[in-house]
């Protein structure tokens, strides 16, 4: 399986297709697994390199704490190993953030950003006291107990009622994380910088989506990003939350390659 060691970590990725490469970058608590029905449809027209972050999926635990600025890092150096210069940065939440920050202190390395669902600003304080709490009794409890307040963040109402097999599935998939990693991460996603006031300085074509009915990042955070974007287009989800990729594919799909063929 390709693996790469980036600051002694392991990082897991999938290389898929031919053409323009395309790296894809995930939510918090997920993996490359969130973009299993945009994959396949990208892979036919581009390369599609999708990573899972640090203490993700298949990818090494977190034993130190870490920044977004260090996940960055771990995408260039899968980026170098599958002999990439250059990338579209496609990113949903966090992998979002992860994009910009590419873009900023790496621009040689970004062609373009596709940015889903995402904040660029810092967390808010109520946010993280919240998360805060929530950590600690992940700690003490596992994260089992979380699950159906997990679950509200990442999936929109319209999911939750007309999906549900769908959100078990991914609760399931929650609750195999391994818990020191997530919560490493979690204060890595806690203590960011707001990157607000440097989106101007991002020339590259950009696309921001967002589905309407997130709930963890709602739309006016994407549309902050957009308004500041200076190449940017925006799309909005009807029925999607958190996690558009999985509860509206076929929508995100279409935006995500209408904009890359228009734009590339």
């Amino acid at each position: 399986m390709p693996f790469v060691q980036n600051q002694d970590v392991s990082i897991y990725f999938e290389d898929t297709g031919e053409g323009m490469p395309l790296v894809l970058g995930h939510s918090f608590l997920c993996s490359g697994k969130m973009w299993r029905e945009q994959v396949p449809a990208l892979a036919n027209h581009y390369r599609v390199v999708n990573v899972d972050f640090r203490g993700h999926g298949r990818s090494g635990e977190v034993k130190q704490p870490f920044t977004l600025y260090d996940a960055v890092s771990d995408v260039v150096a899968v980026l170098d190993e599958c002999g990439i210069e250059k990338a579209i940065w496609c990113g949903l939440s966090v992998g979002g953030m992860v994009a910009m920050r590419a873009a900023i202190t790496r621009p040689e390395r970004v062609a373009g950003l596709i940015l889903l669902d995402t904040d660029a600003g810092a967390e808010h304080p109520f946010r993280k006291l919240k998360y805060h709490l929530m950590g600690m009794g992940a700690r003490a409890l596992g994260i089992k107990p979380f699950l159906s307040p997990i679950s509200r963040l990442m999936f929109g109402a319209s999911t939750r009622r007309q999906k549900r097999a769908l959100v078990s599935e991914w609760k399931d998939e929650f609750a195999t994380v391994h818990v020191p990693s997530i919560l490493r991460s979690l204060e890595g996603l806690m203590q960011r910088d707001s990157v607000l006031a440097r989106l101007p300085e991002i020339s590259v074509p950009s696309l921001v989506v967002v589905g309407e009915e997130d709930q963890s990042l709602p739309p006016a955070a994407s549309r902050q990003i957009h308004e500041r974007l200076p190449n940017s287009t925006f799309a909005e989800i009807p029925g999607a939350g958190h996690l558009s990729t999985l509860e509206q594919p076929e929508a995100v799909n279409r935006a995500i390659l209408d904009f890359l063929e228009t734009s590339f």
